[in-house]
């Protein structure tokens, strides 16, 4: 804990929150009902002292506390020597940056919820952590996220703890609740993307502007906090191979069934080597006996392969006004408990961030029927040494846009790009060829 909180000779933990909004009502009403549980548990009072919000005159939809002081300035929180815990549940990166790092400057220990600022300056935040802490003057801040990452499931903590005397050989997740409640639609109410996306939509899982889910960058920024986590290794997000289920449509799904899965949208980190992680976020053929499998709806789940534990997968809601703000009270207990994380992130690596990996694929291909299809598809396989495991195809209703899928044996990531480039170019190939891999490699036993 901060040195200011750790000498208050009341027994209170002041907390000054950035956003009044879903998230941040969810935390008062969270420490106003449990209010007398917190102080039991931990010998502290936890009192939200200060909310700062864009417009002080706007109503609520929580009470707030009557010695709880709605401001609109910043510095009203972060000059205010009393309050020992900023929560910042405000959003975005800007404004959410200079409160972040000037709280932890002033030696104010930091709770928030917001994954793009950890994804973006991860870092940094770092960096001024370890400066603060290293300093004379006895300050020791500590900076919590635990609902930056899938909302409610405690996979942060998880990583930073669990682990430590094991050894992660791969993490894949269905990161994303938006994507997955399409993905559901689309695989059990035979639903086409754009009816999916419409109905997650009215629902509110999906933004305005949905890129960030559909195209999979939100899915990556937590994949990178994640990596970084289990593995020790940095790396910039542009480096990790992301790609969302805007391609999707509903003839994968038919071949996913038939070969007795579904596909999820999953963010996936992987040991190849010794000294060597992989990562992307991809659609995925996931098979029916995989944890993943049963995932649906907006639910979030996260699957942690390792030597000592095996398999541990964790399931939760991932977003939302409780599921969130339950991460960010934990966070707020046990800083009132004095648990200490030392560094957030975990030691950096030697690991080698490498962007390849190898899988078994899907590939699904459209095309205009002619003689010879098959033959030329094995031709620029073999040109790539991709060996053909099977080949997929329901009955063509349309010789002029019809399509198969080919199921290749365990082969890189490149090669199959490469395939895919080289097929595009064949004169009866009508789009970009779709691929994606198969999360299990037993899965063809």
């Amino acid at each position: 804990m901060s040195a200011a909180a750790s000498e208050d000779s009341s027994g209170t933990i002041r907390l000054g929150i950035f956003g009044g909004g879903t998230v941040g009502g969810g935390i008062v009403e969270i420490i106003q009902q449990k209010q007398d549980y917190f102080k039991a548990l931990t010998s502290q009072n936890i009192e939200v002292r200060k909310i700062c919000v864009r417009d002080a005159s706007k109503s609520r939809d929580f009470d707030v506390p009557s010695n709880t002081e709605i401001v609109t300035s910043y510095d009203d929180i972060l000059n205010d020597d009393d309050i020992d815990v900023v929560v910042e549940v405000m959003g975005g990166t800007t404004d959410a940056k200079d409160i972040v790092y000037t709280a932890l400057r002033k030696g104010k220990d930091v709770v928030t919820a917001n994954k793009a600022l950890i994804a973006a300056y991860l870092p940094e935040i770092n960096a001024i952590i370890e400066e603060v802490n290293a300093g004379s003057d006895g300050k020791n801040v500590e900076f919590r996220y635990e609902a930056a990452v899938c909302g409610g499931i405690p996979i942060i903590r998880s990583l930073q703890t669990d682990f430590v005397g094991d050894d992660i050989s791969m993490i894949s997740g269905i990161i994303n609740g938006c994507t997955n409640f399409m993905l559901t639609a689309m695989d059990r109410d035979q639903k086409s993307y754009d009816e999916a996306l419409a109905e997650a939509s009215d629902l509110g899982y999906a933004e305005a502007d949905p890129t960030l889910d559909v195209g999979g960058f939100d899915a990556r920024s937590k994949l990178r906090i994640l990596m970084r986590l289990a593995y020790g290794v940095e790396v910039d997000e542009d480096e990790i191979d992301c790609r969302g289920i805007t391609e999707l449509t509903k003839v994968d799904f038919e071949y996913a069934k038939m070969l007795g899965g579904t596909i999820k949208l999953l963010g996936v980190a992987e040991r190849v080597a010794d000294d060597k992680i992989a990562a992307f976020v991809s659609p995925c053929y996931v098979t029916a006996d995989d944890p993943l499998f049963a995932v649906v709806g907006a639910t979030n789940a996260v699957e942690v392969l390792s030597k000592n534990l095996v398999s541990s997968t964790y399931i939760g809601q991932g977003a939302g006004r409780f599921p969130t703000a339950n991460s960010c009270i934990n966070d707020i207990v046990a800083l009132a408990k004095g648990d200490s994380t030392a560094l957030p992130f975990n030691p950096l690596s030697k690991d080698e961030f490498v962007n390849d990996y190898e899988s078994t694929f899907f590939l699904r291909i459209q095309y205009n029927d002619k003689v010879g299809i098959t033959r030329q598809c094995g031709e620029v396989c073999e040109k790539h040494g991709v060996s053909i495991h099977s080949i997929l195809q329901n009955p063509i209703t349309s010789r002029q846009d019809a399509a198969f899928a080919i199921i290749t044996e365990k082969v890189s990531l490149k090669a199959i790009k490469s395939v895919c480039d080289d097929l595009k170019e064949l004169d009866w190939c009508k789009d970009d060829v779709f691929y994606m891999p198969v999360l299990r490699e037993d899965w063809m036993r």
